[in-house]
């Protein structure tokens, strides 16, 4: 393009929509957001194939807040979002886990008179079959059907794929038959669902099975097929036939990959033949094959179970090392090993890393934690609180809040706040309420990030006279003569039930130091 212009050619929209395109599916949709503003720089109009390009880019990098402004600015400059717009919004949705927002896409489609298309209904159907919602995922086929459109392989593949996940072989069968009715041959990714639903039942040796016939039929099984079997085989304690399978399918000339690997040193660690797991970690080491969490997590049981547990530790930060995170199931084999082994103060020490590093285990209670805190520990107690109202785990932060008043430990206001705005966060605005009058009856300021979460969750639920009371507090608390303005503004505007101008003046007396930000009243509510 450089050349082009130095030549003395203009780039077209073209250009620009080819260099956009290429940098979004490379993942640098910040470049291609600069190559957007050069156009209009320049004062090329991008059209709809630019503007579709980059929010696809943005789906893949998961950058969902920026998608609403782009498709705003698009309807500000007269683009009717089409088709590809709506398929490409639906399947990042979708993919996202937001199937609400995907299904009223498909109904904007049909009201604005674009037809969705067979791409558009499978990726719902594809969404709802991972969701395991497999009645509504039929119910969308027959939807596309009743328009007239055609499913094509992908569709029933997705299909099948979901009956299978679940183990309903009978009704992925079915699929599959009108599948071939339908004049579409079964793929080796077809088949693999079919191997992986017997897998899933325990039917290892029909799962086989489904390997020869893919062969007779022509199609050869790939690394996926052969994993599948050995993983299902591994789970039923077959490691013999699991490693004639690993042998088999380097012989048919299928190489092994990390899953492969991980599922072999699983089964192993199953059976505690940590000798031989060690001797196939090594194995998959020299090949170039990086071990993933699920292959640290079942060597670290292992050692866990044996009572290994500076074993287990060492792998834990040679995992580390090797610029492989810990995830929660690893955190929690490794804290359930050091409970046992009674080594509560390791344990607690690593749950509290882990609020640090925002990943908190699903399947380790907090009682034991909770309860284990000494004195000392409860004093600076505030990562702790600040952890479980990040991750809106407000029971165990209002545990916390409870022991420490057993204990007679009062809580520093900086606690109180993290779990006003946990609280208004997850929607238990009564409760947030609560905390705040308390807080401001023995004489605390909260802390204007609080409160301005407060306003907000007490104007959403219509909750106006504690609502009142709360900016009432706000602004008396406000002593400087340069508020005043902005006092009266405030005053004004909720009269007027204008809630966004109050925010935005609070935010701005926030910004420019007229609000208090925590720290004692001048003067204490309900006191002399």
């Amino acid at each position: 393009m450089r050349e082009m212009e130095r030549e003395g050619v203009s780039p077209t929209v073209v250009t620009y929509n080819t260099l956009i395109d290429a940098c979004c599916k490379r993942r640098r949709v910040k470049e291609a957001m600069v190559l957007l503003r050069v156009m209009a720089a320049r004062g090329m109009v991008a059209n709809l194939i630019s503007y579709n390009s980059v929010i696809n880019g943005l789906f893949v990098e998961g950058r969902i807040s920026e998608v609403g402004e782009l498709v705003e600015e698009m309807s500000v400059k007269g683009f009717v979002p089409d088709e590809v717009t709506y398929n490409t919004l639906v399947n990042g949705f979708c993919k996202e886990g937001n199937f609400h927002q995907g299904f009223l896409l498909l109904s904007e489609m049909v009201e604005k008179g674009l037809s969705p298309n067979v791409v558009t209904y499978t990726t719902l159907i594809n969404c709802m079959c991972k969701a395991g919602n497999l009645g509504r995922a039929m119910e969308i086929f027959y939807q596309m059907r009743v328009r007239g459109l055609r499913p094509n392989e992908r569709t029933y593949t997705t299909l099948i794929d979901g009956f299978c996940q679940k183990g309903l072989l009978n009704d992925a069968y079915r699929v599959l038959s009108e599948m071939i009715i339908s004049g579409f041959s079964p793929s080796v990714v077809t088949y693999n669902a079919l191997v992986h639903g017997y897998c899933f039942l325990g039917r290892v040796e029909e799962a086989v099975g489904i390997l020869k016939g893919m062969v007779e039929r022509g199609l050869f099984p790939d690394v996926v097929s052969y994993t599948t079997v050995i993983a299902g085989f591994c789970r039923e304690r077959e490691l013999g036939k699991a490693f004639r399978m690993k042998e088999e399918m380097v012989e048919k000339g299928v190489m092994p990959d990390g899953v492969t690997y991980s599922s072999l040193i699983q089964g192993l660690c199953l059976q505690q033949k940590l000798v031989e797991a060690f001797d196939l970690f090594r194995e998959m080491l020299q090949m170039g094959l990086p071990p993933d969490e699920v292959t640290y997590t079942s060597l670290i049981n292992a050692h866990c179970v044996e009572g290994e547990l500076s074993k287990a530790l060492r792998l834990h930060d040679e995992m580390m090392q090797r610029g492989f995170f810990p995830d929660d199931v690893t955190y929690s084999v490794l804290i359930n090993g050091l409970n046992k082994k009674a080594r509560t103060k390791e344990a607690k020490r690593l749950l509290l890393k882990l609020f640090y590093e925002e990943s908190v285990p699903n399947h380790v209670t907090y009682n034991t934690l909770i309860e284990n805190c000494s004195n000392s520990e409860f004093k600076s107690v505030v990562g702790l609180v600040k952890g479980f109202c990040m991750k809106g785990l407000m029971n165990e932060a209002d545990q916390v809040l409870t022991t420490m008043l057993q204990r007679n430990h009062k809580p520093n206001a900086a606690i109180q706040n993290l779990i006003i705005h946990g609280h208004c966060r997850s929607g238990n605005v009564h409760k947030a309420y609560k905390m705040y009058t308390e807080l401001e009856h023995y004489g605390f300021v909260s802390h204007t990030v609080t409160v301005l979460a407060l306003v907000k969750a007490l104007s959403r639920k219509g909750m106006n006279d504690e609502l009142s009371q709360v900016l009432q507090n706000v602004l008396r608390s406000c002593k400087l003569n340069d508020a005043e303005v902005a006092k009266v503004l405030v005053e004004v505007n909720f009269k007027e039930g204008n809630m966004d101008a109050v925010l935005n003046v609070l935010t701005e007396m926030a910004k420019d130091g007229l609000l208090p930000d925590g720290g004692m009243h001048s003067f204490a509510p309900g006191r002399t």
